[in-house]
């Protein structure tokens, strides 16, 4: 083949590109044609999702703002919210009938605080123990492994009680209390 020959066709396959990327290009453009917040395509806001997921839990709806000042937030225990400056900040349950909320306790020397079935701990400060009766004992999340009675629980780890009647104790011969999150029922002996 001629060297003119091949220059034609290459010149030839690139502008057949050209033109035919130019008529698709044309196409891509018209096609989103709508523009973000229009009818066709609505931007939503937080509290509308938020209004949505709770129908969709079967909780109801949520019809004010959270400013208004005569509203109270009866989802709340008073703990974590006063510092709040974007309105209501709390989330839907994930199952119905079940609470998020977290407690501050503090469990002094010689105290026992026992988890309720499903009850999830995170010891903030002090020496813990674990008290299980039987040979199962509490899972911590965070390492993966089976804590049994009497082993040491650590700091900052999430702990779920999966039966009633499990829970932790200050160590032994320390004098300090512990601090512990608390989410779930719990009691203290």
């Amino acid at each position: 083949m001629k060297p003119y020959m091949k220059v034609s066709l290459a010149a030839l396959a690139i502008g057949v590109g050209v033109w035919v990327g130019s008529v698709y290009s044309n196409t891509a453009i018209g096609a989103g044609t709508s523009q973000p917040g229009t009818a066709d395509d609505p931007v939503v806001t937080k509290s509308y999702v938020d209004q949505q997921i709770q129908k969709a839990l079967g909780g109801g709806t949520n019809t004010g703002s959270g400013n208004t000042s005569g509203s109270s937030n009866s989802g709340s225990t008073g703990t974590g919210n006063s510092g709040s400056t974007g309105g209501d900040t709390t989330l839907p349950p994930l199952v119905s009938g079940a609470s998020d909320a977290v407690e501050i306790v503090t469990v002094k020397p010689g105290q026992q605080l026992i988890g309720a079935s499903g009850a999830e701990f995170i010891v903030r400060s002090g020496k813990a123990v674990i008290v299980s009766e039987g040979t199962n004992g509490v899972a911590d999340l965070t390492d993966g492994v089976d804590l049994t009675n009497g082993q040491t629980a650590p700091t900052n780890h999430l702990l779920s009680f999966p039966r009633d009647g499990r829970g932790i104790a200050v160590l032994d011969g320390n004098k300090y209390s512990l601090t512990v999150m608390v989410r779930g029922g719990y009691s203290l002996k």
